[in-house]
């Protein structure tokens, strides 16, 4: 069956915080059309690719991206017109080469996003496979445990917490349903605790309640309390992952812990920290716990609580092969998050998937602060098969499409169907 690229439209549409982001629509010549929606970060890694903006203050604050726009439809739409959409790899490559800059910074790793999505989408389409079977192959039928974000601090929030992310894992149940179950349940249990308490219950960018506390350990306390509230187990049904964001309040050699005035830490004494909160509380998972560019502190981190939990660097590795080989060398991690829009297609992507299950790590398909209704995230986190998506809290509806779209593909897997993360 012979298929070509006909037509590659993008535009500019907004994300889950009003800024504008881009959309990508790819048409074949056997009529069918796909549609793809980037994301955008807020607490970003200095080594990320570049997401283009316009700068011109007249428009959305200098945030707007026509720019990246005008390169899709004036410049890539007319190189991939007449190829196949089936080699992905082969138009990924062609994407970088327009490009032709180490960080995307010249088209826009935005518009490269865009149009690598879409163009995966069109061809799942064209050979009439889900798009999570057409990434994945015909095994791909592992669910992934949800991280979901209950409880937001840092950049995430304008409160008093300095951690940007407080998550339960659902680590006990037995299918996706269920964890997801575990963590809604979890979420309104942690609402009704905040509540009596007198505490505020907005929520911030991440769907996760957003409260002042009198430091960053209550937070752990308060889900401990809600996932016994909510009827299961701490640590054996539901688990707490952490994503500090170290390096949103790290400065001058030092970790500034300035939101909840719990005072100035060096990197060991930081890590005491964690040590001291693994041991209190059903911690398994601990991401960008130091700096991205403290590869000193995250190998001793990771010798001093990597036995034991998961050390997930993101800032630290940018979804980037060249840093996580690194990593590996060093052992300064023992996983990685994955963010298809820190890197810029999908092939890059999983490139760096590829060299975490070399290495025998883990790692966790992510979603980024500033969202869009589109779910092409559930399908890859299943296509990959790493059993771990980070997507948000069980609020707000571009967090809640990723959920209901694993629900959809559950059940469309049926009793081939699996579920499920091991270390």
């Amino acid at each position: 069956m012979s298929v070509k690229i006909e037509t590659v439209q993008a535009m500019e549409i907004l994300d889950s915080r009003g800024n504008p982001t881009v959309r990508v629509c790819v048409g074949l010549d056997n009529g069918l059309l796909a549609a793809a929606s980037v994301p955008s970060g807020a607490s970003t890694g200095e080594h990320e690719a570049v997401e283009l903006r316009d700068g011109d203050p007249r428009r959305y604050g200098g945030k707007g991206v026509l720019r990246a726009v005008g390169n899709v439809n004036r410049e890539i739409a007319p190189a991939l017109r007449g190829l196949d959409p089936r080699r992905q790899a082969e138009i990924d490559r062609l994407l970088v080469s327009l490009d032709g800059t180490p960080n995307k910074g010249r088209l826009g790793a935005n518009a490269l996003l865009g149009v690598s999505l879409a163009v995966a989408r069109a061809a799942a389409a064209a050979c009439r496979l889900p798009l999570y079977a057409y990434l994945g192959g015909a095994h791909a039928c592992r669910l992934p445990v949800p991280m979901m974000n209950i409880l937001n601090g840092g950049k995430h929030a304008d409160n008093s917490v300095d951690f940007q992310e407080f998550m339960v894992m659902p680590i006990g149940a037995p299918t996706f349903s269920e964890a997801l179950r575990y963590g809604a349940e979890t979420f309104h249990a942690l609402r009704r605790i905040l509540a009596k308490r007198g505490c505020a219950t907005g929520v911030g960018d991440e769907g996760g309640f957003a409260p002042d506390l009198a430091s960053d350990e209550e937070a752990c306390a308060l889900i401990t309390e809600a996932i016994a509230a909510a009827g299961f187990t701490p640590g054996r049904d539901v688990a707490i992952a952490l994503d500090p964001a170290a390096s949103s309040f790290y400065r001058d050699g030092a970790y500034h812990l300035d939101k909840s005035g719990q005072g100035v830490l060096r990197a060991d004494e930081l890590i005491e920290r964690y040590r001291a909160w693994a041991a209190r509380y059903p911690l398994v998972s601990l991401e960008d716990g130091l700096a991205e560019n403290d590869w000193e502190g995250f190998r001793a981190l990771t010798a001093a609580l990597g036995d034991r939990l998961q050390i997930v660097g993101d800032d630290l590795y940018v979804t980037n092969t060249r840093f996580i080989a690194r990593g590996v060398r060093e052992r300064a991690s023992n996983a990685v998050l994955i963010k298809l829009n820190q890197i810029g297609t999908v092939t890059e992507t999983v490139e760096a998937i590829g060299l975490c299950r070399q290495a025998g790590w883990s790692y966790v398909v992510s979603h980024r602060s500033g969202e869009t209704e589109d779910a092409f995230l559930a399908d890859f986190a299943v296509a990959m098969g790493g059993g771990q998506i980070k997507t948000g809290s069980a609020c707000r509806s571009e967090r809640v499409a990723k959920y209901n779209r694993l629900l959809e593909i559950e059940a469309e897997l049926g009793p081939a169907a699996t579920f499920g993360w091991s270390r």
